[in-house]
Parts: structure tokens; C-alpha cells; sequence
């Protein structure tokens, strides 16, 4: 009977071990990460960030649960893959044998190049670890500068402000997230940093010096900003360091084919760590998103049973800053054109990409999960809806997606 090894913990790893067994799936199942029950990683800029939710409540399933289903937890780092003789080297000597192997690894945060980037002292935001950390160099009378307004870095500024910190958060982009919900909803979101008291700096960060306890972020064209703690969310570093000790493709990634087989018929990858690579040779762009390593997860489940292939839906995130939901599907940046749809006070709401064909695309949406719900099953479906009633509020976008 054969076994699936998954190293790492995260989303994508967890859910291709929940989708073995839910499949019928009875070989063994171990699970390998340092960090020990698998967790979910979006509540670390929120919820436990401020302390709403502990370590055991953004743990996917109880450790009970791991053992009820035959899932083996192994808290450990893995050093290499010997794929060869099909076996994993972990930190200290200790080998673990496989017959199919899972490498959901995800990514390390970037730290850049500039000047004071590496230092330990600026926190990055990726494990429970990193969440207390600057959880304990926040709080009232305390600056945090936070380098980087993408969904991250937006999200902590509106947690620091809910823990009474000061904040200021800097970014090269006038207006971050326009790619991914349309320049309309962009800035509305991004007006919410003012609202809320966040101080916003449109430059380059060119260099963090450390002194007496504080920090001072050196910025290209402004006058540099003191302050006691510095976060960094420049993006993520694909981990492929297990993938190269393998002898896999990578590229910006672990090379996959569409079940989410690497170039070892043996080994498969998910989620942040993993790029799509299709027949014909084509690169598809890495998705560092939460709902992508849910769907390449139970692709890569089937793959190993040798089941039927699950239908795959159009990429969907979330986001929570300031007490306002924000949700998007498909790809606003399709050449076309946007229809906005505004809420009962005349702000934009919902932002509909349309391709040149008049077929829907991509959606956003402030408040709004129906509708991004709804515009997915249009997407999903093909289903050929009237630009006008795309356009008229009033009707519904659950309505079209019948």
C-alpha cells in the first residue's frame, strides 16, 4: 500500500491530506513541518494579531483530529530529497522513506537588498512567532512603519490601529491593489488609511538604520521617518530549496504540470511554492492566494488516486481592514473594459471587467460577498450576460448568474 509524505503545513498541504482521506485514500499519510499543528496563516495580520483568536482557534483541525484520521504529525524540518531512493533527509539525520511526495513548502518573505532589510530586529509576517512579536513592539504611544500597502500591509495597519498604535505605511504605488480589484475600488480602499488615522507615504524605501532602540526608515525624494518597529510586506520568495536538492524544474517556482505534477512523477507541489507550466510550455503566473492552494490541493489528491480531475473555479480572495470586507474573483487586468456599480451613498462598490468580447472576466466588490459570488458562477459557467444589466444596480448579479 502506498504512502503520500506532505512537507509543509499550510493550506495547501492540509488539504490534500483532508482530500486523500475524504477520497478514500487508505494509505499512510504523514504531514512533516517545524511549526506543528497545520494552521491557517490569513487571521495572523488580523484576528490573532489583536489577540481575538489564540493559536488552537486558527488551527485547521485539532490534533485529535490528525489522529482520528490516521494522519501522522512530524515536527520537523526536512534538510533534502534523495528522489532517487525516494527519501526525505531531515534536519539532524533522520530519514522518512516515501512512495508519493508532497511539497507545499510555500515561501519565505522578502526582505530586499536595501540597507537595514536583513536585520532581525524588522519583522516579517509569516508564522504565529512573527505575529507575537510585533504584537509585543505595538501598542499605544508605540509608531509602527510598515513598508508595503499590498492586502498584508493593510490589513496589519488597520490591526495596529485597533491596538492603539500609531502607523505609516509606505509604499512605491500612489494606490496599491488597483491589478487586483480596479483602479475605482482601489482607491476607495485605499482612502480608508486617512479615515483611519494612518499616515501614508507614496515613496521607495532606500534604507532602515537601527538606533537607541528605533528606527529610521530612509526614503528616496522624502524626509526620512522615525520609528519603534518596522514591518516588511515586499512580497514573498517561492521555497524551492527541496525542489533543487530533488533535481526538479523550478522557475520562480516548482515547475507543475495541470495535476500538480512536478517534473518527478513521484512528487507533486502546491500552493506558493508551486507554477503551472502547461503542455504547450507556457508559464502561468504563481497565485499566492489562499482559495489557489485549496483548488491545486485537490487537484494534486486527485492526481495521486488517480481519480477524475475536480472542476476548477475562477481565483477568488478576501480581505479585511478597517471593519469593510473585500472580495475578488477572476482577473481585472484582461484588456476591455470595467463597469462600476455604486452603493446606496454613490460610492463604488462593485467593479465588473468585461474582456473585448463583452464576456465577464473578473469582479470586486466592497460589502458585497453575493455579488463577487455571483459573478463567479458567471465566470465559471460562460454564462453570456447584457452589459446594460451588468450596469443597472438594481437588478441583482444573482439574478444574471441563473
Amino acid at each position: 500500500m502506498s504512502s503520500t509524505t506532505i512537507v509543509g503545513g499550510g493550506i495547501g498541504g492540509f488539504t490534500v491530506a483532508d482530500e486523500l482521506r475524504r477520497n478514500g485514500y487508505t494509505g499512510e499519510i504523514t504531514i512533516i513541518d517545524p511549526l506543528g499543528v497545520p494552521y491557517d496563516r490569513p487571521p495572523l495580520s488580523k484576528d490573532y494579531l489583536t489577540n481575538e483568536k489564540t493559536r488552537a482557534e486558527i488551527e485547521f483541525r485539532p490534533a485529535e483530529w490528525l489522529e482520528e484520521n490516521s494522519i501522522v504529525l512530524k515536527q520537523a524540518t526536512v534538510e533534502r530529497v534523495e528522489a532517487q531512493s525516494k527519501k526525505l533527509v531531515l534536519e539532524g539525520g533522520e530519514e522518512v522513506a516515501y512512495d508519493n511526495l508532497v511539497i507545499a513548502t510555500g515561501g519565505t518573505a522578502r526582505r530586499g537588498s536595501a540597507p537595514g532589510f536583513d536585520s532581525d530586529n524588522v519583522v516579517v509576517l509569516r508564522t504565529t512567532e512573527d505575529a507575537d512579536k510585533l504584537r509585543s513592539l505595538i501598542g499605544p504611544g508605540k509608531k509602527l512603519g510598515i513598508i508595503g500597502a499590498g492586502l498584508v500591509g493593510a490589513e496589519v495597519a488597520s490591526s495596529a490601529r485597533k491596538l492603539g498604535a500609531d502607523v505609516v505605511l509606505i509604499d512605491p504605488a500612489p494606490v496599491s491593489l488597483v491589478p487586483a480589484v480596479g483602479p475605482e475600488l482601489a482607491q476607495r480602499l485605499h482612502d480608508m488609511h486617512a479615515e483611519n488615522g494612518v499616515e501614508f507615504i507614496n515613496a521607495m524605501t532606500s534604507s532602515i538604520e537601527e538606533s537607541d532602540g528605533r528606527f529610521h526608515i530612509g526614503l528616496d525624494g522624502h524626509d526620512a521617518v522615525t520609528v519603534d518597529a518596522v514591518l516588511l510586506c515586499i512580497g514573498i520568495i517561492p521555497e524551492t530549496v527541496l525542489a533543487e536538492s530533488a533535481g526538479l524544474e523550478t522557475d520562480n517556482g516548482i515547475l507543475v504540470d495541470e495535476q500538480q505534477r512536478t517534473s518527478n512523477s513521484s512528487i507533486w507541489a502546491v500552493g506558493d511554492c508551486a507554477r503551472t507550466r502547461l503542455e504547450d510550455g507556457t508559464l502561468l503566473r504563481r497565485h499566492e492566494h489562499w482559495d489557489s492552494a485549496i483548488q491545486e490541493a485537490k487537484t494534486a489528491a486527485a492526481s495521486i488516486i488517480d481519480g477524475p480531475s475536480p472542476k476548477l473555479s475562477a481565483s477568488w480572495f478576501w480581505s479585511d481592514r478597517y471593519g469593510i470586507h473585500v472580495e475578488g474573483t477572476g482577473d481585472m487586468t484582461i484588456p476591455g473594459e470595467t463597469i462600476i456599480r455604486n452603493d446606496a451613498e454613490g460610492r463604488p462598490a462593485v467593479a465588473l471587467r468585461l474582456d473585448e468580447n463583452g464576456a465577464l472576466v473578473g469582479a470586486a466588490a466592497i460589502e458585497d460577498s453575493m455579488a463577487v459570488r455571483a459573478a463567479r458562477r458567471i465566470i465559471d459557467r460562460g454564462i453570456a450576460v447584457d452589459k446594460d444589466k451588468l450596469a443597472d444596480a438594481s437588478i441583482p448579479l444573482k439574478k444574471l448568474a441563473r
